[in-house]
């Protein structure tokens, strides 16, 4: 194989397929970046078994041909090089001639037979969302999954489509958080589908979305594929039965609130400065006609703020997790919100006041009357 190549566009490539690749896997073939030759073109792969990576550069292909190299030795070479044309070469033996103005590099690659392939996903019936879009539907919900292993579901996000609108929806037990959107290309006849993505996978394909075209979605009974400009992800889909998280919803309150976000915002991120431990980051919230009066109290000392705000039913006293609340508001990006509220251990939910498909619901900490 001989190519030659932009090396500010290599390094590029090369930095989005390392996403797909675990440096902790025990197979040193998938520590490599797997470069295969087109007519014009190069591409290069990156698989973990459970996430794919293909991404295209243009390149002037002088010799077919393909290669595994180190990921990371790879991409730390290329990023270094001059920024200028790099010319890669392999011989017969697997080594890799990596040739830049006056730098000159030999290493050692692995011969591409026994790289996996990553699994195929029918690429006919694909759905149509704007990049802008499931960017914010990734933000506004990814930041719900859980981190603990021994509930593997909820380290997704399920994926809904139902009535001409997606759903993406995340919950780790304390919160969940769901955003909508209707997709022109659904319709009220289309079948409903429910599959999980790990979240991993959609952080990910979140760091990549920037352009204004739109983001193809499709996926099988075992996998899901993104593509994205000259990118496409693979990724295995979670097993298993999601949470029915409508079911969770109250279907009534007994309070709801409107204020600004940004006002509620900061005084909680105030508040919480004295609430930063794990055994202790309480605050709490006590809601009368006009003002919502923030405390929190512990050993270092206290803190008090007031939101103004508009009140429709009863007075409530409520506390909560300060960065479970914090990170919900940090999501929405509305001018103003509701907050709903049945009693103080039941949940509360919070939506943006201007209609958006978003929901974020929180469980409250129980507080004892003394508190």
């Amino acid at each position: 194989m001989k190519i030659i190549c932009n090396q500010k566009l290599l390094a590029n490539k090369i930095g989005i397929v390392q996403k797909a690749i675990n440096s902790k896997t025990t197979l040193d073939l998938l520590k490599g970046v797997l470069i295969v030759t087109k007519q014009d073109e190069i591409i290069l792969k990156g698989y973990d078994l459970e996430i794919g990576i293909e991404t295209h550069v243009s390149a002037e292909v002088i010799e077919q041909g393909s290669i595994v190299i180190n990921s990371k030795l790879f991409g730390d070479i290329i990023r270094k090089l001059p920024d200028s044309f790099v010319e890669i070469e392999t011989d017969e033996d697997n080594n890799v001639y990596i040739n830049c103005l006056n730098s000159k590099f030999k290493i050692k690659g692995d011969s591409a037979k026994e790289y996996p392939q990553i699994p195929d996903v029918n690429e006919d019936k694909l759905y149509s969302i704007p990049q802008d879009v499931l960017k914010s539907m990734i933000k506004q919900t990814v930041f719900a999954t859980s981190q603990d292993q021994t509930k593997p579901i909820l380290m997704g996000e399920l994926l809904e489509i139902e009535n001409g609108d997606i759903n993406l929806v995340a919950i780790d037990g304390y919160r969940f958080a769901v955003r909508s959107c209707q997709v022109d290309n659904l319709s009220q006849e289309d079948v409903k589908a429910k599959i999980i993505i790990p979240g991993k996978t959609l952080i990910d394909v979140n760091s990549l979305l920037s352009s204004e075209e739109d983001v193809k979605v499709g996926f099988n009974e075992k996998n899901a594929i993104f593509i994205l400009d000259e990118t496409k992800i693979v990724t295995r889909l979670l097993d298993g039965e999601f949470i029915d998280y409508k079911k969770l919803c109250p279907r009534e309150y007994n309070s709801k609130i409107k204020l600004k976000t940004r006002d509620l915002l900061n005084s909680i991120e105030r508040a919480s400065l004295l609430a930063q431990s794990e055994l202790n980051n309480l605050i709490k919230l006590s809601i009368r006609d006009s003002v919502m009066a923030i405390t929190s109290n512990n050993e270092k000392g206290n803190v008090y703020e007031e939101v103004a705000l508009s009140l429709e039913g009863d007075y409530l006293d409520i506390a909560f997790n300060s960065r479970y609340l914090l990170e919900g508001l940090k999501n929405i990006d509305c001018e103003e919100i509701f907050i709903e509220f049945t009693t103080n251990v039941n949940p509360c939910i919070i939506k943006p006041a201007d209609g958006t498909k978003y929901t974020y619901l929180l469980l409250p900490v129980r507080i004892s009357s003394n508190n």
